[in-house]
């Protein structure tokens, strides 16, 4: 079996420096807020480009503690992706806040900076843009509107770690990004992780205080904050990881680059980008109409896949006063996308094996 993701392998490549970053962890005897976070989140501002980086319990809470630090509260409205993973909507609505989706483009699956402005209303706050899939969306339009209109750009870079748009990396490219390490994530630790970047110090400063039970020092609190802390241990694997976060990058841009010039069934419509150099291939997604068939068809040569997303987030129960409302282009995302096996430890008789497979499918 060609697995998805084989994470096992991925982190086993990394054994023995992990090894030893545990073991400094376990033998220090301090495992919150050490010198392993604090080396992290400077290796990571570093790596992206910002003054500053503060490390959470994971991306939700990264996108969460953002809008806390803003102050936006109920009936501001936050534009966001229509074709997104939930979490990026959740953080709107945890804090009482109006998600307003918007579409995206169909070629590359990212909001669509043309159909934003329609969507700008008096109560708007903040554009929400999410690198899906491991392309930076094209911010120009973007930045313009947040010009314009005087609101707040926020990224969810959760799938884009390293990902660039004309030269400047994702977590870079707003007034703040939320990040996330979940283990399958092209920087991803050993459970539960995150981070929010940003140039802003009196948002670092809010952000630091609101993640420790809103305190900026020891029992005396000035926010209603949350207990979100990426712990030591997830910061060591991180800092092992990310010394070798752009080669696998560059080796999904490898896989993905022959795929694209090797699956040539017309029935598989192959995903598009406008900067070979800037995506990082997070997931190759495919469309094809009878994708269940398809996935089916994979399984049983032994090739593992997964739909990222099987729903979109209107037509979640937990959205159910959405579930009327139509976003054409999303639900044809949903209906048809699939993604194929790509990941840093594939090797070539794997690749090869892909391409023949899906090309013999009919």
């Amino acid at each position: 079996m060609i697995k998805f993701l084989d994470l096992e392998k991925i982190n086993n490549r990394l054994r023995r420096e992990i090894d030893l970053e545990i073991k400094e962890v376990l033998d220090s005897g301090w495992y919150l807020q050490g010198e392993k976070n604090k080396e992290f989140t400077d290796n990571f501002a570093k790596y992206c480009g910002v003054k500053h980086c503060v490390g959470v319990a994971n991306g939700l809470d990264a996108l969460n503690i953002i809008i806390k630090g803003y102050g936006f509260t109920d009936g501001d409205e936050i534009i966001v992706p229509s074709n997104t993973y939930i979490a990026s909507i959740l953080a709107i609505s945890l804090n009482g806040c109006v998600p307003v989706l918007v579409e995206p483009d169909i070629k590359t699956y990212n909001i669509n900076p043309d159909l934003i402005e329609a969507k700008i209303t008096d109560k708007t706050k903040a554009i929400m843009v999410v690198h899906l899939y491991g392309q930076a969306v094209q911010m120009k339009k973007v930045w313009e509107l947040a010009k314009k209109y005087n609101l707040k750009v926020i990224e969810d870079s959760a799938q884009a770690h390293g990902a660039i748009y004309e030269g400047v990396r994702t977590g870079a490219l707003s007034d703040a990004s939320g990040f996330s390490f979940y283990p399958g994530k092209n920087l991803g630790c050993l459970g539960d992780g995150g981070c929010i970047t940003t140039n802003d110090d009196e948002l670092f400063e809010q952000i630091k205080a609101i993640a420790n039970y809103g305190s900026d020092r020891k029992y005396h609190h000035i926010y209603k904050g949350i207990n979100s802390r990426l712990d030591e241990i997830q910061a060591a694997v991180l800092n092992v990881k990310l010394k070798y976060l752009d080669s696998d990058n560059e080796k999904r841009r490898e896989i993905s680059k022959y795929y694209r010039e090797n699956i040539k069934n017309p029935l598989i419509t192959l995903p598009e980008t406008y900067d070979e150099s800037a995506h990082v291939w997070h997931v190759f997604p495919v469309r094809t109409e009878n994708r269940d068939e398809f996935q089916k068809y994979l399984g049983e040569n032994d090739i593992q896949t997964i739909i990222h997303y099987p729903t979109p987030p209107h037509k979640q129960m937990a959205y159910k006063e959405w579930n009327n409302l139509s976003y054409p282009i999303s639900e044809e995302i949903h209906k048809t996308i699939i993604s194929l096996p790509i990941s840093p430890v594939m090797d070539n008789n794997d690749i090869d094996k892909v391409v023949e497979i899906v090309n013999a499918y009919r």
